[in-house]
């Protein structure tokens, strides 16, 4: 028997059920790797995730994982000591042989390795994306105005471009200790790699790729059942993303095909309707806004509004071109559900991605500050159909090998089981 503990950073769907809430439409890799290791025999599966609910560790009694709520400390309080006590009632409670932290980004991770180094539990850690690394990326071309620019929201919230970065920037130090304090690293890219290996040359890096939502694993995309022209973004909300340069793109495209539209899923951050919409807007929302405007793209840019598992795969099922034009990326999984379905992809040749999808061959990789090639190949995919079809068949033909659920849940525990056999 194994007892293994996970720290998450969201509630997963069946959590949410049992806390009366709805699902988040985040963290979605999360969902079936649970299952498939709580699904195997000699193995009890416990899952913490963060609460904004008063639950001081009420246990939440699943199928077959039982889920700990704890409180959220503000990163603001630097409250370190206040995890360390509740992190530690729960250890003391499940006495797991090991302890696998998704995520680096939230300050929780660093107080979840101090509470298992004192009492000697052994950890791992999953890199998902490097908050210390990515606020490097941040700026992602803007002008100067869109950078420090702010409005209402982002002089109460502390979020505008600027902000953003100064936040990841203080979160990348909680990060770069907790790495610092932690013998094994699970990774997936040869930049997590290289992160990991210079920020901890002394920590056992582990292999092991994501697995996916159920339902991308259920469908195939269809040229013929496409919505021609339309191009697909997973999301926007934030420079990194990208969401500019693809609307730089879009003139040049729209010279060669005229109809082209661009969706783009997740809030719309251009909504001004109401007062309330006016004082929830972001100045990068703002920026995009008259970017539309004055790129008069605004018959060709629709905002989805947050898409369930279900809808964003359709959504990516009806689109001819997905497009993940981000500054920095590890190894988006909007890009491995794209490619699984078998939507012909353009994605920045940033990070991660590299990693994922070999360019020319199962879509292409462009230089992220470079919208005019992003325009280029999104028309070649528009105008080749036979270049389309091999796209969608050699990316999904990859990703099947990639998020090979079996597989990938096989090498976990194989993880697990290596290092809860070494002495330290």
């Amino acid at each position: 028997m194994m007892n293994i503990l996970w720290s998450i950073n969201i509630p997963l769907p069946e959590a949410s059920q049992l806390m009366g809430e709805k699902p988040s439409p985040f963290g979605g890799w999360l969902i079936n790797a649970s299952k498939d290791l709580a699904n195997k025999e000699g193995i009890e599966l416990s899952i913490a995730f963060p609460s904004n609910k008063d639950s001081k560790f009420k246990e939440l009694k699943g199928e077959k994982i039982n889920y700990y709520p704890f409180i959220p400390v503000k990163e603001t309080d630097n409250k370190v000591i206040e995890y360390n006590e509740s992190f530690e009632t729960l250890l003391n409670k499940l006495k797991p042989d090991i302890v696998h932290i998704y995520g680096t980004e939230i300050p929780h991770t660093l107080s979840m390795v101090n509470t298992c180094n004192e009492l000697n539990t052994k950890t791992v850690i999953s890199i998902q994306g490097l908050v210390s690394i990515i606020e490097k990326h941040m700026y992602s071309n803007l002008p100067v105005h869109a950078v420090y620019g702010k409005t209402f929201r982002n002089i109460l919230r502390k979020d505008n471009v600027s902000g953003l970065k100064r936040l990841f920037k203080n979160r990348g130090k909680n990060e770069i200790e907790a790495l610092k304090k932690t013998n094994h690293i699970i990774g997936r890219t040869t930049w997590d790699k290289a992160c990991i290996n210079q920020i901890n040359p002394e920590a056992k890096y582990h292999f092991c790729n994501e697995t996916l939502r159920e339902q991308f694993y259920k469908h195939q995309w269809n040229l013929n059942d496409c919505e021609k022209h339309s191009i697909f973004l997973s999301q926007g909300q934030y420079p990194i993303k990208g969401l500019h340069y693809m609307l730089e793109a879009m003139p040049l495209i729209l010279k060669k095909y005229p109809n082209a539209k661009v969706y783009i899923s997740g809030k719309d951050i251009t909504k001004s309707d109401t007062i309330k919409d006016q004082l929830l807007m972001t100045y990068y929302g703002k920026y995009i806004k008259k970017m539309i405007k004055k790129l008069a793209l605004e018959k060709n840019t629709i905002f989805t509004g947050p898409l369930d598992e279900i809808s964003m795969c359709h959504r990516y099922l009806k689109s001819h071109v997905f497009v993940c034009p981000s500054s920095i990326e590890n190894s988006p999984n909007s890009l491995g559900e794209a490619m699984i379905l078998g939507v012909p992809s353009v994605a920045s040749l940033v990070g991660g991605i590299p990693d994922m999808l070999v360019d020319k061959e199962e879509g292409f990789l462009y230089q992220h500050d470079a919208p005019y090639m992003l325009a280029y190949y999104v028309c070649e995919i528009f105008e080749n159909e036979d270049l389309a079809i091999k796209l969608s068949n050699n990316s999904r033909a990859r990703a099947l090998r990639t998020h090979d659920r079996e597989y990938n849940n096989r090498k976990l525990l194989e993880i697990y089981e290596e290092i809860v056999s070494k002495r330290s």
